[in-house]
């Protein structure tokens, strides 16, 4: 890469410039090959003879490169100190330096010569470099809070020109405040490169905040973009300034679980020992920061504390509360009760919270516990009383059996749905459940048996009229009820029998109440006679009338 500036004035010698004279400058790139052109590459008027280049010592005295004759295709070198072995000439006339370093940093001339003209046009070169990656040195082990320290030195080496070094924290540029930030640069030659070395020390004030901050070096230069160092964190230390307690079992705290205690501060390093206070009794722990309580009680329950070494006022505090739950129920097991006895049921808790009672009958959760002043079948079942707080749960039951000799409660008969047949239903309570013996064969269609409560039925096809008896039986005692029955065809006639008196009843009904009309109506008769002076007996007519129909009534 090379580039062409345009510097007036810029450099005057009386051997070769004239005052006024414009001097090109160009850039060549350490170590590399360096082309110096020569009138921009405009260098071949007509009737060329030859082309000269020459250049100004380091005492400003002139010295001959080689000269490149026109007839000629190599060119005759001339120098005989350095740069007798670094340079050439190229097509277009350009010098050709290999290896370029700053000892190259001069001005160079090329001499044209024609047949009608003699020019020459001057050229400064300049020598570039571009720097290595800076690097964070001698950095500090770490910042103390609130003091200035010197962080470390940011280097960035081997530049031409030198590189410029801006210090980042967290890709923010750091600015010298000359009180908590100081920065302090400094440049040094290679005396026999001559490159240039850029060092920047950093005086940083770090505070709590910084502990997580990233601090890097950015070395800015004309030869390309800016490179940046790899980031540096750095621990921030400070004193302790709050203690914490920490619990770190699992919550909530059982009888016979281990309970560690955890003792944390805030300081930077951190304190590795510590006194617990176990109840009003301290206990040091040394390269540790937990103490653990075994197989706690409900007496383990209280306040404990925890501090430095070397400071008892700086501590804290963590109440640790070990939950428990005592349970007891009367009774328990299997319960036997006879019907109507009463059944005392108590539960006895002590929890270290307020705990949670719920009954459950036969696995159906019940609003409350039953009254079992006066038991009933019903009642019998196995009972589960679950009582619980936080984390803890006990389960307690009892089986109620409740007994009574068999009763039978109803004794009913219906036909069946075809008519052909006699259905008796039997219902009884007792327990244990009762057996059932009929005094007649039958079909045993159904036997129920809830809660105390047992239902039997017998088919029968009666051929007569007769008495059938349900007898109900367990350890406990005997029932017994009748029922009559009768057969299909006296049924039947029965029936019949029952609808002819249905009917001489109504028609005796009807003519009772159509005599008594009548009766109302003569009576009406006659209150009007009264009024006409007639006798209250009527006519004898009317009385005989009165007369066939009463008769025709009884009939």
């Amino acid at each position: 890469m090379q580039s062409l500036i345009c510097l007036f004035g810029a450099f005057i010698t009386a051997a070769v410039f004239q005052t006024g004279s414009c001097v090109d400058t160009v850039i060549g790139l350490y170590g590399e090959t360096i082309e110096v052109p020569c009138n921009n590459g405009i260098n071949k008027p007509d009737g060329l003879i030859f082309t000269k280049w020459k250049y100004v010592k380091d005492d400003g005295s002139p010295g001959d490169l080689l000269v490149k004759q026109a007839q000629k295709d190599d060119a005759t070198v001339s120098a005989t100190d350095g740069y007798k072995s670094r340079v050439s000439i190229a097509a277009n006339s350009s010098l050709l330096i290999t290896q370029g370093s700053l000892v190259d940093q001069r001005v160079f001339t090329c001499m044209v010569v024609s047949l009608t003209n003699l020019e020459e046009h001057s050229v400064e070169l300049k020598v570039y470099k571009k720097p290595s990656a800076p690097v964070i040195k001698n950095k500090a082990k770490g910042l103390e809070n609130s003091k200035l320290t010197q962080l470390g030195e940011c280097v960035a080496e081997s530049a031409n020109p030198a590189a410029n070094l801006i210090w980042m924290k967290n890709n923010q540029p750091l600015v010298d405040d000359g009180k908590t930030i100081i920065i302090t640069s400094a440049i040094t030659k290679d005396p026999v490169t001559g490159l240039s070395s850029t060092s920047s020390r950093l005086q940083y004030t770090a505070s709590k905040e910084d502990v997580e901050s990233q601090f890097t070096c950015t070395a800015k230069h004309v030869m390309g973009s800016d490179q940046v160092s790899a980031p540096e964190t750095f621990p921030i230390h400070y004193p302790t300034e709050k203690v914490s307690l920490q619990v770190v079992s699992q919550s909530p705290i059982r009888e016979g679980d281990d309970v560690t205690l955890k003792c944390q501060a805030d300081g930077n390093p951190p304190p590795t020992s510590f006194n617990f206070n176990i109840k009003g009794k301290k206990v040091t722990v040394m390269d540790k920061d937990v103490y653990t309580l075994t197989g706690v009680t409900r007496a383990d329950t209280g306040v404990y504390k925890c501090s430095l070494l070397d400071n008892d006022v700086m501590e804290s505090t963590q109440m640790v509360t070990v939950s428990f739950l005592d349970v007891s129920l009367t009774p328990t097991g299997k319960v036997l009760k006879k019907l109507g006895e009463k059944l005392e049921v108590l539960l006895e808790k002590n929890a270290s919270t307020e705990a949670k009672v719920t009954w459950k009958k036969d696995n159906h959760k019940l609003d409350k516990l039953p009254d079992f002043s006066n038991l009933t079948y019903s009642d019998a079942g196995l009972y589960v009383c679950d009582v619980s707080i936080e984390g803890i749960k006990h389960s307690l039951s009892f089986e109620l059996t409740v007994e009574g000799g068999p009763k039978i409660m109803r004794l009913t008969k219906h036909r069946s749905n075809d008519g052909k047949h006699k259905i008796l239903t039997c219902e009884a309570e007792g327990s244990p459940k009762p057996d059932v013996q009929w005094s007649v064969n039958g079909t045993n269609d159904e036997t129920t048996y809830v809660n105390g409560k047992a239902t039997y039925k017998l088919t029968v096809v009666p051929s007569k009229n007769l008495t059938v008896s349900c007898q109900v039986t367990n350890k406990l005692g005997h029932d017994m009820r009748d029922i009559s029955v009768f057969s299909q065809k006296n049924e039947d006639g029965a029936e019949q029998a029952k609808v002819i008196v249905g009917v001489v009843v109504g028609l005796s009904l009807a003519a009772a109440l159509v005599g008594l009309i009548y009766w109302i109506c003569i009576k009406k008769t006659r209150q009007g006679s009264w009024k006409t002076g007639e006798k209250e007996t009527g006519t004898s007519e009317e009385s005989k009338k009165l007369e066939e129909n009463n008769h025709k009534a009884d009939v």
